[in-house]
């Protein structure tokens, strides 16, 4: 059997873990989820969330990981009892990875296209229905996205061809170094623009009033929604940098480390964001159109605009790439060992099997604009963000909760012993019930709810179907944790 890959070092570990979870999810997302629910009250709540939710979950990807050497395809075959039914969760990791590169690949080429359009200058005194235009004009041109799509593609295939430590280690270590220096310089001089101080205010000082508006049971669930998607778990996205890990470092320590760097970025990320958007009076809650659309307007008005439009755009780019090229690691891996494939036959066919399916997510946005599955208004996009972002992260999070707890499963003394093997911080080991039961009812609430949010305002015709399948979702995961394979 050919010797697993390891990590060259342990800062190479700790950055290429930390670019996986630190996404789009960080730097577009938790921006303007923090201006829409209330600010600094927000951001506590979802810190809290982010510790008694996030972190365990991470430490039970990591420790199957290690304590198997496989990916999320053969990691639960290797551990599991005789009898269980845990290795089907397999499918659900591959399916997951791949579903959500349909089009992850194409925002992260989105993210490369206004960067080049920045330093180019495309966006350059541009005013407000220019710029709004300039992002349609983007989504009604397949040719312009699938462009940008493929050379994401080519780029971070092109990094993994390179192996674990002289490609993906060496190249997301500089990218990441990189990344923390240029959010840092942005973030200085958001703080150092006219009016900035109330963003500030508002970013960093509790006030009940925001909340209120917004209305307590939306914050809360909103920051749980975000301290859980934040850190990429749940499609086995962190079982394989496990994998390639040695046994000097105790789990829980990394996981902390990793937790502490992605949570960095994120607030940094608001800190570049909401104050910019409180010096121009521009509404720091506008939603996934405050990346392209708001802030350009924004930095058209700053002195030194274009600068720090390509800046932040290169920072978004490398946001985006580093969580690219740690998925498409998972990818890969689920070619190695489950068929043995050399590294180099995985990239080819797998270049060509993603560019292939990121194509309806681009056509959806133009050609296939008609499609709209979840209701009117949207589109291929948003139904394979939600399979994945509302159904496989929390249902898959939940069974690697499981696997680690249940007796039927890899079990909890088998777990903390992994955890806990090398020096660093410990795994307590007498929060069992904890994970065998309150995260996985948390968990199971915030899934129903997020059907429920999403699809009561279309009508009972949308919600009482939707409502059956995120039902029968929850059964098929009930029945992977705890279902008995038939003795032969």
């Amino acid at each position: 059997m050919k010797e697993r890959e390891k990590f060259g070092s342990r800062l190479g570990f700790i950055l290429v873990s930390a670019g996986c979870a630190i996404g789009l999810g960080n730097v577009w997302k938790f921006p303007y989820m923090t201006g829409k629910y209330g600010g600094a009250i927000f951001i506590l709540i979802y810190l809290v969330f982010l510790v008694l939710m996030g972190l365990p979950i991470m430490v039970c990807e990591f420790a199957v990981g290690r304590a198997s050497r496989q990916s999320a395809a053969k990691a639960f075959q290797t551990l599991e009892p005789k009898g269980s039914n845990f290795h089907n969760y397999s499918y659900m990791g591959i399916i997951g990875c791949y579903m959500l590169m349909m089009f992850y690949t194409m925002v992260a080429g989105w993210m490369m296209y206004y960067c080049y359009a920045s330093v180019s200058g495309k966006l350059q005194g541009a005013d407000s229905g220019q710029i709004n235009d300039f992002f349609g004009n983007l989504l009604a041109s397949p040719g312009t996205m699938t462009f940008w799509m493929a050379v994401t593609v080519l780029v971070s295939f092109g990094v993994c061809s390179l192996g674990l430590q002289k490609g993906i280690e060496r190249i997301t270590k500089v990218m990441m170094l990189c990344l923390l220096c240029l959010i840092i310089v942005l973030a200085v001089h958001s703080l150092t623009l006219d009016g900035a101080m109330e963003g500030v205010k508002f970013y960093l000082v509790p006030n009940p009033d925001n909340v209120k508006e917004a209305g307590i049971g939306n914050v809360i669930f909103g920051a749980l929604s975000q301290a859980f998607f934040t850190l990429s778990i749940g499609i086995g996205a962190m079982t394989i940098f496990g994998s390639y890990l040695d046994k000097e470092r105790s789990l829980t320590g990394e996981s902390v480390n990793i937790l502490v760097l992605d949570t960095f970025v994120a607030l940094m990320a608001g800190l570049i964001i909401i104050p910019a958007c409180f010096a121009f009076d521009v509404e720091p809650g506008a939603g996934p159109g405050l990346i392209f659309i708001t802030l350009p307007n924004v930095f058209n008005q700053m002195s030194g605009g274009r600068i720090w439009g390509t800046l932040f755009f290169l920072f978004m780019s490398f946001a985006a790439l580093s969580t690219v090229i740690a998925v498409f690691e998972n990818i890969l891996s689920f070619a190695m060992d489950l068929w043995g494939w050399e590294r180099k036959k995985a990239v080819l066919v797998n270049i060509v099997l993603v560019i292939l399916l990121s194509m309806p997510a681009i056509l959806g946005f133009n050609v296939l604009s008609g499609l709209q599955v979840l209701g009117e208004g949207t589109n291929i996009m948003d139904l394979e963000d939600f399979i994945v972002s509302n159904n496989i992260l929390p249902l898959g999070s939940v069974l690697f909760v499981l696997f680690c707890s249940l007796k039927n499963g890899w079990g909890w003394d088998a777990f903390v012993k992994e955890s806990n093997t090398g020096s660093g911080l410990k795994f307590p080991g007498g929060i069992r019930w904890y994970m065998s039961v309150v995260i996985p009812v948390v968990v199971a609430v915030i899934y129903l709810k997020g059907y429920y949010d999403m699809f009561r305002p279309k009508g009972m015709h949308y919600l009482i179907p939707w409502m059956i399948v995120g039902i029968l979702m929850l059964a098929l995961t009930g029945w992977i944790a705890f279902g008995k394979r038939k003795k032969k």
